[in-house]
């Protein structure tokens, strides 16, 4: 599961499973953040458009869990991902 954030010229992927702390895994900004938007929206992964949160997030290296922080701002946006798509969170058959 994973989730994108994006700006008009940021984008930030996060990827996360059942309880692990989601992590940055992609990042760019331009015609990189365009390419990860184009492949979030490929494989059906939650666009969401949080420009303060996604200068935020850009700030963290590849491959880094989000801090304890920003636990709670992640965490609305995931739920509110997991109603859309109608499953539950944390649903061990992901």
């Amino acid at each position: 599961m994973g989730k994108t954030y994006h700006n008009h010229e940021l984008a930030i992927a996060l990827q996360y499973q059942n309880q692990q702390t989601p992590k940055v895994v992609a990042k760019g900004k331009g015609l990189s953040a365009e390419q990860i938007l184009a492949i979030a929206e490929e494989h059906g992964i939650p666009l969401q458009s949080q420009p303060e949160l996604a200068r935020i997030l850009a700030e963290i290296p590849l491959g880094d869990e989000i801090p304890e922080d920003l636990f709670l701002a992640v965490a609305e946006v995931l739920a509110f991902a997991y109603f859309l798509s109608g499953k539950e969170p944390f649903d061990p058959t992901e």
